[in-house]
C-alpha cells in the first residue's frame, strides 16, 4: 500500500506522519488490496481538518473527511470512516445472496 501525507498551512511532521502510519496499519490491514492512500491534513483557524482518500484495484474509491479541535483526533476519525466505507464496499462486492 503507498501511503502518501500532504499538509496545508500545516507542517508534517515525524510524529504526525508515523501517527498515520501506525492509524493506517491498524484499521486497513484486513483489505489487502487497496493500493493506495493519500491523507490530506489542514489547519484553517481552530479547525483541523483531516482527509482520506483511498483507492483499490475494482474501482473502488472511498472519501472521508473529519473535522476537529485536534490534529490527531481528526486523523483518527477520517481513517476510521474510511475503514468503515471500505468494509461496506468490499461486502457489497462478496455479497453473493440471491435477491429476490
Amino acid at each position: 500500500m503507498q501511503v502518501s501525507v500532504t499538509g496545508r498551512h500545516v507542517e508534517i511532521t515525524d510524529g504526525i506522519r508515523d501517527h498515520v502510519y501506525r492509524k493506517l496499519q491498524r484499521e486497513l490491514d484486513d483489505f489487502p488490496r487497496i493500493t493506495s492512500v493519500h491523507v490530506i491534513l489542514a489547519v484553517e483557524k481552530h479547525r483541523h481538518i483531516a482527509e482520506v482518500v483511498a483507492q483499490s484495484p475494482p474501482h473502488i474509491r472511498v472519501e472521508a473527511e473529519a473535522d476537529m479541535e485536534n490534529l490527531y483526533l481528526a486523523i483518527d476519525s477520517a481513517i476510521e470512516r474510511a475503514a468503515r466505507q471500505v468494509r461496506r464496499q468490499m461486502e457489497k462486492l462478496h455479497d453473493y445472496r440471491v435477491r429476490q
